[in-house]
């Protein structure tokens, strides 16, 4: 059977520190290849060239072939052959709402599916850790903080990314989860999920200290499980 990869971070920082390139090194060892194909989907920043540029700055020829998918100036034809051909999906962060319906109507949420099921290995950042989940907390319908229900669904529950860095994430993750929301998992910045096959293999991080959490409602309550996080930098 084929290992299905899934790596959702609470915030990768290739932005702030493209230097750092723990996260990509571990992404790209899950390949097996010595010099995989890694393609990056700016959707959720309607494709802004400055983002894509420190992507393609963090994932550097040194380490892999790099490339990136526009939807909203399009210079690819065969948007399936083009996506399966990769052995890494990396999803920038931004506008996740706005990145599902552009994904749906261009299809690429279907390809995406069958990326996973190949075993491309499918990864991202904020918006692009939001995405695989069924539900989650996102900005993406204003000033603040609100539940997303129709995430793909390639892992059950939900999500919330940037636990640390924003004050509201984790009173208002615990405030929709008591609302109804399907429990979770939080990640801080610099900190990733790691599911192969839907389950949660384990947590890690590029950056010291960062954290990631379970979270669920329990009774008339929501409890926090810390999970152990490895730091890839040991």
């Amino acid at each position: 059977m084929i290992d299905k990869h899934i790596i959702a971070f609470g915030g990768d920082g290739f932005v702030a520190d493209p230097q750092n390139k723990l996260s990509a090194h571990f992404i790209l060892g899950l390949t097996g290849k010595a010099h995989p194909q890694v393609c990056f989907l700016p959707t959720a920043t309607g494709d802004a060239a400055t983002y894509t540029e420190s992507f393609h700055e963090r994932y550097s020829d040194d380490i892999c072939e790099s490339s990136h998918l526009n939807l909203f100036f399009r210079e690819v034809k065969d948007l399936r052959g083009f996506l399966l051909a990769e052995d890494v999906i990396y999803v920038g962060g931004g506008n996740t709402a706005n990145m599902l319906a552009v994904w749906r109507v261009h299809g690429v949420d279907k390809i995406l599916r069958e990326a996973y099921e190949k075993g491309i290995v499918l990864c991202g950042t904020s918006a692009g850790s939001l995405c695989w989940f069924e539900c989650g907390v996102t900005d993406s319908f204003g000033l603040d903080l609100a539940p997303l229900f129709d995430g793909l669904g390639f892992i059950s529950g939900s999500n919330c990314p940037h636990y640390d860095s924003e004050a509201l994430r984790q009173p208002q993750y615990h405030k929709f989860i008591m609302e109804g929301l399907p429990g979770g998992y939080a990640a801080d910045d610099g900190a990733a999920l790691h599911f192969v096959n839907g389950s949660l293999l384990e947590a890690i991080s590029s950056k010291p200290n960062a954290r990631a959490f379970r979270v669920e409602k329990s009774g008339n309550e929501v409890t926090e499980t810390k999970l152990a996080v490895r730091f890839l930098g040991n």
